[in-house]
Parts: C-alpha cells; sequence; structure tokens
C-alpha cells in the first residue's frame, strides 16, 4: 500500500531508483497477484488489483505497451460497425468505456475528435432513391451510436452527429472529391495516445503501491503439484552472466495478459497434459502517417473497404491512414509493413482524394498485431473482438482477446476471477478511480495562460504539456524551472521538449532510447527522418539520468539507427516474408531475444519448472 504521506504523483514515478527497489520486492515477497504483460489490459489488471487493496506486481518483458498497445489507430471508440453486425453488447459495453474515460478517468488523454461518414452519390437521377437511402441507412446507424453513447455512455463526452450536404462536407474537408460524393454525415469518436494511456494506467498501479517493473521477462511457471504458484523470471537490464538475472516470483495468482503470446503461456503447460481451451491469432494492422499539409480536412473520414474500414485520423500536426486486417504468424516482437502492405493503404485512401497520396507524402510507417480469439472464420477481420477469461490451471489465469478500449472491463474481469481465489476482496473500483493527471485537470486546463505566465513558458507549451501529462505537468515545468535549458526543443522534433524525455528516464520507467522516441514520444513515426536526427540529443538526456557513459551513449544510438535501417527495408519488400527478414536484421536492444515467431510457427517454447 501506498504511504499516504506520499503524494500519488512520485508514489508513481517509475524512476531507476524505484525499479531497484521493485525487483528487491519481487525477489523477497509474495504477492496476491503477479501480472505477467505490460500492455493496455495487463496494466490495467494490476491497477484494478491495487486499487482493491490487494498486493500487486507487474512484470513486462521489453518496456510498457512495446507490444499491441502502443500500434493501434489510438481510438477510443465504441465500434460503429459492430451496430450494422448486430453486436449491440459490443457497442454498448465500448461506448460505456469511452464515456468514462473521456469524462472522469482520462479526460486529459481521451478527446473527441470528429469524423466524417462520405455518401456516395451514384449516377444520375435515377440513383436518388439510393441516395436516400444510403442517408438513412447510415443515418440511423449514427444516431443509434449517439443514443447508446447517451443512455449507456457514462456521461457522453462527445458532440451529437449531423447530417451535411455535399458542400458542407467540401467545406470541413475540401481534399474530398467531389465527383461521386452525395454528402457525409459527421460524427464523433475518442482518440488517445495509446502508450501513453498505458504509461499511465502502470505509473497510476504503482501509485497504489504495485510492484511495476519492465524488461523483466517471464521465463517459466513454478508449481507445486497442479497448482501455479509463482513465475520464473529474468532481467533483461542485469549485466550479461549475471547470477541474479534469474529469480523466482512468490504469488497465489499469476494473470497473464499476454495478447498475442498467449498461446506460449498455454504451452508452458504442455507437459502436465493440459489444453487451456483458448487460441489466439494475431491479424497485423498497418498505418501510415503524412503531414497535416498532405490532406486538407477538419475532420477524420470512415471509408468503407471491400474486407473492413479505413480510418483518415487526425493527429495533431500528421494524419494517420490505416488500417490493415491480415492474418500474421511471423514474429510477433517486431511486426513488419511490407510494400503491399503500405501501397494497399494509399490505393484505398486515394479514391476519396482529389490530390492523389503517393509514398513521398509518407513520414512514418507502424505495424502492430491484433490478438483475436481464434474462430472457424479464415478472414482475421471476421474473428471476435471479444476477450475471454480461463483458468487452465489452479492459480494461473489467463486473458486474451478484446479491444483497446474495454481494457478496464477485461482487467475487472480476470480480477473478479482471482478475487474469487483469494477471498474476502473488494469489487472493482476503477470505474471511478481517476488515472494520475485527471484530478483538477478541467480547473488547470482553463487556467492554463496564468499556469504559462508564472512558469515563463508559451501558453502553446502548457497546452501541449497539459494535453500529454494532465496535472503531471506541474511536475514537468518544475524540471524546466530547475534547468531552463530543458525547455528547449528536442532536437529533430520541435513539437517535444527536452524536458519530456528526462521525465520519461526519471518517472516513467524509460530504460531505452527507443523507449522514449517510440512511445513516450512518438518521433519514430511522427518525423520523416524516423528520429535519427534527435537521438543523439535524447541519449544524452537521457543518459543524464541512467548513468550511461559515452559507450553506452553510442551503443543506444547505434541500436536505434539499426532499427529504423531496418524497418525502412523491410518497408521495400514485396510480401510478408520479406519485410519480416529485413526487420529482423536489426537486433533487440533487450537482450534475451530471439526470432519469436507465431503460434503456427517454430518459436522456440518457454520452459515451466516444478517444486
Amino acid at each position: 500500500m501506498r504511504d499516504p504521506n506520499v503524494s500519488r504523483s512520485v508514489a508513481g514515478q517509475l524512476s531507476p531508483e524505484r525499479r531497484a527497489d521493485d525487483l528487491r520486492r519481487l525477489r523477497a515477497e509474495r504477492f496476491d497477484v503477479l501480472v505477467i504483460g505490460g500492455g493496455v489490459t495487463g496494466a490495467g489488471a494490476a491497477l484494478d488489483a491495487a486499487s482493491r487493496g490487494l498486493k500487486v506486481a507487474l512484470v513486462e518483458a521489453r518496456d510498457h505497451a512495446a507490444g499491441t498497445s502502443s500500434r493501434s489507430s489510438k481510438l477510443i471508440h465504441g465500434g460503429l460497425r459492430y451496430l450494422e453486425q448486430l453486436e449491440f453488447h459490443l457497442v454498448h459495453e465500448a461506448l460505456t468505456e469511452r464515456g468514462l474515460l473521456a469524462t472522469r478517468l482520462a479526460p486529459h488523454l481521451v478527446r473527441p475528435v470528429p469524423f466524417l461518414v462520405p455518401l456516395p452519390a451514384g449516377r444520375g437521377v435515377r440513383d436518388v432513391p439510393g441516395r436516400l437511402f444510403r442517408r438513412s441507412y447510415y443515418g440511423a446507424g449514427v444516431a443509434t451510436y449517439d443514443a447508446f453513447a447517451g443512455v449507456f455512455g457514462g456521461g457522453r463526452g462527445m458532440p451529437l452527429h449531423r447530417h451535411l450536404t455535399r458542400e458542407g462536407a467540401r467545406r470541413v474537408f475540401p481534399s474530398l472529391k467531389a465527383e461521386g460524393l452525395a454528402g457525409a454525415i459527421r460524427y464523433y469518436d475518442g482518440q488517445v495516445d495509446d502508450a501513453r494511456l498505458v504509461v499511465t494506467l502502470a505509473r497510476t498501479a504503482a501509485s497504489l503501491g504495485a510492484t511495476v517493473v519492465s524488461s523483466a521477462r517471464a521465463v517459466g511457471l513454478i508449481r507445486q503439484a497442479r497448482e501455479v504458484t509463482g513465475v520464473r523470471v529474468r532481467d533483461l537490464e542485469a549485466p550479461a552472466g549475471s547470477p541474479d538475472a534469474e529469480f523466482e516470483v512468490q504469488a497465489r495468482t499469476v494473470i497473464a495478459a499476454t495478447g498475442v503470446w498467449s498461446d506460449d503461456m498455454s504451452r508452458m503447460l504442455n507437459d502436465v497434459g493440459l489444453r487451456p481451451g483458448i487460441r489466439v491469432r494475431a491479424s497485423k494492422g498497418v498505418h501510415l502517417v503524412v503531414p497535416r499539409s498532405a490532406i486538407t480536412g477538419e475532420t477524420g473520414l470512415i471509408l468503407r473497404t471491400a474486407t473492413s474500414v479505413l480510418f483518415v485520423i487526425p493527429w495533431g500536426g500528421h494524419w494517420i491512414i490505416g488500417t490493415t486486417d491480415t492474418d500474421w504468424r511471423l514474429d510477433r516482437s517486431h511486426p513488419a509493413a511490407s510494400a503491399r502492405d503500405i501501397d494497399y493503404l494509399l490505393q484505398q485512401v486515394n479514391t476519396v482524394l482529389d490530390r492523389p497520396l503517393t509514398r513521398d507524402d509518407i513520414e512514418g510507417v507502424y505495424a502492430g498485431l491484433r490478438p483475436l480469439l481464434a474462430g472457424e472464420a479464415d478472414s482475421t477481420s471476421k474473428l471476435s473482438r471479444e476477450h475471454a477469461v480461463f483458468e487452465p490451471m489452479l492459480g494461473l489465469l489467463l486473458v486474451a482477446g478484446g479491444k483497446y478500449t474495454t481494457y478496464r472491463v477485461m482487467a475487472s474481469d480476470v480480477v473478479d476471477r482471482a478475487a474469487r481465489r483469494l477471498g474476502g476482496v473488494r469489487p472493482s473500483r476503477t470505474a471511478d478511480l481517476p488515472l494520475l493527471g485527471a484530478d483538477g485537470y478541467a480547473a488547470m486546463w482553463r487556467d492554463r495562460a496564468d499556469l504559462a505566465r508564472r512558469h515563463g513558458v508559451p501558453v502553446g507549451v502548457a497546452e501541449h504539456l497539459l494535453e500529454r501529462y494532465g496535472t503531471l505537468t506541474l511536475d514537468l515545468l518544475a524540471l524546466i524551472d530547475a534547468d531552463p535549458l530543458l525547455a528547449s526543443p528536442l532536437a529533430g522534433a520541435p513539437e517535444y521538449l527536452a524536458a519530456e524525455v528526462t521525465y520519461a528516464a526519471r518517472a516513467e520507467g524509460a530504460l531505452h532510447l527507443e523507449d522514449v522516441l517510440t512511445r513516450r514520444t512518438r518521433i519514430s513515426f511522427e518525423t520523416s527522418h524516423r528520429g535519427l536526427e534527435s537521438a543523439e540529443h535524447a541519449a544524452e538526456l537521457m543518459g543524464a539520468v541512467l548513468g550511461w557513459d559515452a559507450a553506452t551513449r553510442a551503443r543506444e544510438v547505434e541500436n536505434y539507427r539499426a532499427r529504423v535501417a531496418a524497418e525502412r527495408q523491410s518497408q521495400q519488400m514485396p510480401d510478408d516474408v520479406a519485410a519480416d527478414a529485413a526487420r529482423l536484421g536489426a537486433p533487440d536492444v533487450r537482450g534475451g531475444f530471439v526470432r519469436d515467431r507465431g503460434s503456427d510457427g517454430d518459436a522456440a517454447e518457454l520452459p515451466s519448472s516444478s517444486r
């Protein structure tokens, strides 16, 4: 439990000193709940359990949100297309969570973003009935979406939809082709920096006393007879050959929230003849990032494709275009975007733009994997976005599937199962627990001009920090007050401050250069140089906090350069296999990672142990 004399923001700092102390706790203490996986579901589960007063630990093999949870479409949404599939329960659940996040839990991180649903005109006067039908059909769907949000949404947090004529649609989105356009419907969903939300979840769990350690890989289950009693963990930051690199963590309950790695946990039980009854397939989603100047518009777009939907999403000074939805059985740690993926997205978006985009417009590309519960359908776009909780063995719970927006529901469900085993545990309270940075946010945003004046920074800087850190902005401004040089922009990335890199290493658990350039900031896909021009400056700032010598700084920069080169090469490859091989040409910055095939590939199985 947290010391009541320590503020939440201080108690939630994931500092280098905190990591060392948490590693000692992992070795010495027995936990009520040990969570494996530092994505949105795992961080959410750790927060849920800690908020109930349980003794909690979270271990993540790489960085917080290093997998799927930093590579999404950056949306908190109800899933408009699920209405068409009559999956009303999914829409209800997701819109409830969207409302909670936007109004109560994380209003500093989740905010409204408008979208247009373009309505095709058809051909000639004879298509007038068709145009009326399409407007009525899509209008009814969006109206139902708004109605669900208003009735079930836990506080709407989003404006209502509106019908637009063709001229009205082109006023708000001039880049839409006039030809074939009958009008549009404008509606709102939520937008989030997915990686920042995960880090905030982990920090909020830590502020409640949870032990939170990244670069700590679960390499085996500890069993007594047919009960799981803990996990064997490898500290990937330990010196090579260190006898303390591997150790056992004792826990009354282990929760595996490992996303596309869920089948690995299942295979760890093969030696006792158990079949957990859960299979997860990985679906690759690729996104392109282009500058805001490449497309003229004030809203996003949602477009129907032959197999799914395509989003064009405003993202600060950029647009995000995505996504693909294809089966992936290759390396899961570093899914690669191929030339085929990029060409597909350009082809689809250019059907509605008056000036076609080309590869020259692309600033960044990122690829992520969705963990889908495996079904009978051949197409991953038809697999379930619902989640499931399994208890394959006493003391071990697996949670898989679901979607980013409903992470809190997944976390609550799996901790409920753990609570039944532990006994005497109070119900989930995360629906009423603001994340770090949310308390007092509305008032601080209202007074942002005064905040900027008091700390001697432009109002735009204060707004930028508030939208990324909420009331934790005070922590960053304190850094700038102590060292005014930290108010300067980061080299090669003027949208970010040097203070943000320092803060990432001091308080947000960033251990490597790529943690900052790809997740604490999004420089790796928001700049045409992919972060190369920022790497040395960022390494200098991080090194001052983490104690890096010149050789370590040089090694971090070189590792990052190799990563960027491998990603660029993969994006020139014609297919997944060639792209995967090219991406794996760069070594992982964290030791202990080998070629990590999907469940149908030939990945090495993690060992299990018993006593």
